[in-house]
């Protein structure tokens, strides 16, 4: 069973299309990498797929349920986590805060954010943190962390929602070289129970980050295989290249 199917799937704006019958499956504990220039129809996809917009045709399955229909909220509860290709963080509140706050939107617990975090979510946001290698800056505002630390925390904001299919929009974008190769290797670490699905601008950056490769361009998938079969395709390169 195919941790996320897609099937046909359709969304356009001003009648273009911006996604043009999409259809891939991604295996349980797979590293997909979703690569394109821009326009291709990268992050409307996940938009879909997470319910951010809804669909004009198609579908959606995580491990063989429907989702397509489903309100964002409960397509989180099924175990769908993503980030942003634009940071989405509270600026002003802490490192662990914005963990807690996270655990928050997946309990039934009320909590006044604005009080004390709770000690269950304390404990949570601790170990998440320690994952990622920020437990040092815990009680530190987002606003006063670097800008790899950030990318790093909404990764592990996602990763506290203990997902099945966690969504990586862009996760390199803006990074320096040495940041870059810290939130590779925080990747390269989430454990195989978990199916990881990156969207990458730049192929050279991010091509040895997954096992299979999907090539989208103007909103069609036009390459998808591995690596090798990916590089060697000269639509792949027609693409990237112009020639």
């Amino acid at each position: 069973m195919a941790a996320l199917q897609i099937r046909n799937l359709k969304k356009s704006f001003g009648g273009l299309p911006a996604i043009n019958d999409v259809s891939l499956e991604v295996a349980p504990g797979e590293r997909r990498l979703i690569i394109g220039p821009n326009g291709a129809g990268k992050t409307t996809l996940f938009n879909l797929l997470t319910g951010d917009l809804p669909v004009d045709g198609g579908s959606i399955a995580l491990f063989g349920e429907e989702v397509t229909r489903l309100a964002t909220h409960r397509r989180v509860h099924r175990g769908l986590a993503r980030t942003y290709q634009i940071i989405t963080l509270f600026q002003k509140d802490t490192l662990e805060r914005n963990i807690a706050l996270s655990l928050l939107g997946l309990s039934r617990t009320r909590w006044n954010s604005f009080g004390r975090i709770p000690e269950q979510f304390r404990e949570e946001a601790a170990a998440v943190l320690s994952r990622v290698g920020l437990q040092a800056l815990a009680s530190r505002p987002v606003s006063e962390v670097a800008y790899g630390e950030r990318r790093r925390l909404e990764i592990a904001m996602a990763l506290a929602q203990n997902p099945k299919v966690l969504l990586l929009d862009e996760p390199l974008a803006g990074l320096s070289r040495e940041e870059r190769g810290g939130v590779k290797s925080l990747i390269a670490g989430i454990r195989r129970e978990v199916t990881v699905v990156m969207i990458e601008h730049d192929m050279d950056t991010a091509l040895d980050m997954a096992e299979r490769i999907t090539v989208l361009h103007y909103g069609r998938v036009i390459v998808e295989g591995s690596r090798a079969e990916v590089v060697a395709d000269p639509r792949t390169r027609e693409v990237y290249l112009g020639h």
